[in-house]
């Protein structure tokens, strides 16, 4: 199992634009020893017995570690240099939204902000600090904001249940509820009305990052960076695109004259 594996490492290695033989590539990748650098500070804990559950995931991640290093000898030490993302991804937390599983990139490719239903509002200083570092820093191109159906935060936030701590988050949810209550309430599915205030929430979102004075102040000076709104479908494992993409204050400025009887009746 071990030669196949190795001959699949040496086939994806020259296949990446690497022409060497593969007696050189095995070479090459015989002398490849992967092991953790030992850290510069250590807690009081000791480590991991071996059939603790979080070992299990060291050993999978140093698998991984291997493989990637089996395709491209210097990947992680190119990617020790810096990063040079072009697309900041604001999504949600669930954990069947992977962001790079989805888009096959590699690490490296895409800046990333994740919270409970992607929601980006103007209060929360992480999420605008990364958008900021993103764009005034990174210099990313494409602002991804990607909600997703079957969202447990958009589901809970269609009903009337408390949850308790998370209500203050999900409040943000229910004000775009409120504001196309009109065309949510004509829905009779109920599934139907959840997908639907999926997409409205992240249009909200959309709007707030275009709206922020950091995508305000890249547009004033010519910086070329866009704003768009996706929605993930796990039941497929595919994207949609929702109608929303900002690439200036005019389209903005769109964007927000377009009323919500327009948005439940608008068709691709």
């Amino acid at each position: 199992m071990t030669d196949i594996v190795d001959t699949l490492a040496i086939r994806k290695y020259t296949a990446a634009g690497h022409h060497e033989s593969h007696y050189h590539v095995a070479e090459k990748l015989a002398h490849v020893h992967l092991a953790p650098r030992q850290p510069v500070t250590y807690g009081p804990s000791g480590r991991f017995e071996h059939d603790h559950p979080l070992s299990n995931l060291l050993h999978k991640n140093e698998t991984w570690a291997k493989s990637v290093v089996d395709c491209s000898c210097d990947f992680f030490e190119r990617g020790a240099l810096g990063q040079r993302p072009e697309v900041l991804w604001l999504g949600c937390a669930d954990s069947r939204v992977p962001e790079c599983e989805i888009l096959q990139l590699a690490p490296g490719d895409v800046f990333t902000h994740r919270n409970i239903a992607n929601v980006v509002v103007n209060t929360d200083l992480n999420c605008l600090s990364v958008i900021q570092y993103a764009v005034d820093v990174l210099k990313v191109k494409h602002i991804i904001v990607c909600g997703h159906y079957g969202c447990g935060g958009v589901a809970a936030a269609l009903g009337e249940h408390s949850y308790g701590l998370i209500d203050h988050w999900l409040l943000n949810i229910k004000n775009v509820k409120q504001q196309h209550i009109k065309g949510l309430d004509d829905l009779a599915d109920e599934e139907e009305k959840c997908r639907a205030l999926v997409e409205l929430n992240a249009r909200q979102s959309v709007l707030n990052v275009a709206k922020s004075p950091i995508l305000r102040a890249a547009w004033e000076r010519g910086q070329e960076v866009d704003v768009t709104g996706l929605v993930y479908d796990i039941k497929t494992g595919l994207l949609g695109e929702l109608g929303y993409h900002i690439s200036s204050l005019t389209d903005l400025a769109d964007h927000e004259e377009t009323g919500s009887s327009v948005l439940f009746t608008g068709k691709p």
